[in-house]
């Protein structure tokens, strides 16, 4: 990084090659794009700096009721998703006026989408870390997930959270003690959720599949800690997304092998002897204990090269014919 740059990166001479120049490409990549924000600053746009000064407010007031996030509540409607997922015309289509139909909803729906890649196209290398909003603070896994955040983000990566309580705050306080971002997505829930207290960029989304897809776009990695069904869904559906070649191959790291053991040992003997997932599918899967073991993965992953350099591929359909022109 330039030497007028805030932020310092931990190396550990004690690292594998791979580590390490993992840690060196994430470098190299974040400072490829504070230079293009540099001279974009200079010209036309003016997007804020990459990277945030750790103790830097968050976005949102620390642990309170999201205003924007949660109007719908307080004036007794339902949620965003609810209603795109609702078919009011059925039961009154003469009451319902053009701004509370689907169509007008796109509108809604692409402005969210842009809203999420304006704000989170302006952070570095990135990685996502999943789990339970209900974990306590003295709880094991929460501690490991502070560790872990506070690793990525010294060593040039950000984290991104789903932004509550439990482990999300918990990597978020990590992330705040490194030099790297420390980021919260936000959703509308039937209940009032508040940023967590260590957000220093924060997003608020209305929409479930938008903010997956920012998860999805945005991460070279991610690390599920245990959790309830939401953190299952993220799970599934990045597995989903691998095995069918519509993203890159990432890291998908499972932290706590007490936690995660009964699943992983379903997948391989009820799975896969019945046909439903191959060897390479579980391959996908990685169960550690460990914080440092976590972010040594995830950088060795990065080192071999990003998912953005990787060819997506799928086991589950062959190669499409070339293309004939029409004659």
């Amino acid at each position: 990084m330039p030497d007028n740059n805030p932020m310092s990166f931990a190396v550990d001479s004690g690292e594998s090659a791979a580590e390490q120049d993992g840690r060196v490409r994430v470098q190299e990549d974040r400072q490829r794009l504070e230079q293009h924000m540099a001279e974009t600053r200079n010209g036309v746009g003016t997007p804020g700096p990459i990277g945030v000064t750790p103790g830097t407010p968050p976005l949102v007031a620390k642990g309170q009721a999201n205003p924007s996030l949660n109007a719908n509540l307080r004036l007794g409607r339902t949620t965003e998703d609810e209603s795109l997922l609702a078919r009011p015309e059925l039961q009154a289509p003469e009451a319902l006026d053009f701004t509370h139909t689907d169509p007008w909803r796109v509108f809604r729906i692409m402005g969210e989408f842009v809203h999420g890649i304006d704000t989170l196209a302006h952070i570095g290398p990135a990685v996502c870390l999943f789990g339970s909003a209900r974990t306590k603070a003295d709880d094991p896994d929460y501690l490991a997930a502070v560790e872990l955040g506070r690793m990525l983000s010294e060593a040039g990566l950000a984290v991104i959270t789903g932004g509550g309580p439990g482990i999300m705050e918990a990597a978020n306080k990590g992330a705040a003690q490194g030099p790297s971002e420390s980021v919260g997505c936000s959703i509308e829930l039937p209940h009032e959720q508040g940023s967590n207290k260590y957000v220093q960029v924060a997003v608020n989304f209305r929409y479930f599949f938008v903010r997956k897809t920012m998860f999805m776009k945005y991460a070279e990695g991610f690390v599920i800690f245990p959790g309830g069904y939401g953190t299952m869904d993220e799970l599934f559906e990045a597995l989903t997304l691998i095995q069918t070649g519509k993203v890159r191959n990432f890291p998908i790291v499972l932290f706590n092998s007490a936690y995660w053991g009964g699943l992983v040992d379903w997948v391989r003997t009820t799975m896969l002897p019945s046909g439903k997932v191959t060897l390479a599918d579980i391959a996908l899967l990685r169960v550690t204990d460990s914080p440092a073991e976590a972010c040594e993965w995830i950088l060795e992953c990065y080192s071999a090269g990003s998912r953005s350099n990787t060819p997506a591929v799928s086991e589950l359909a062959d190669p499409p014919e070339p293309l004939v022109p029409p004659r």
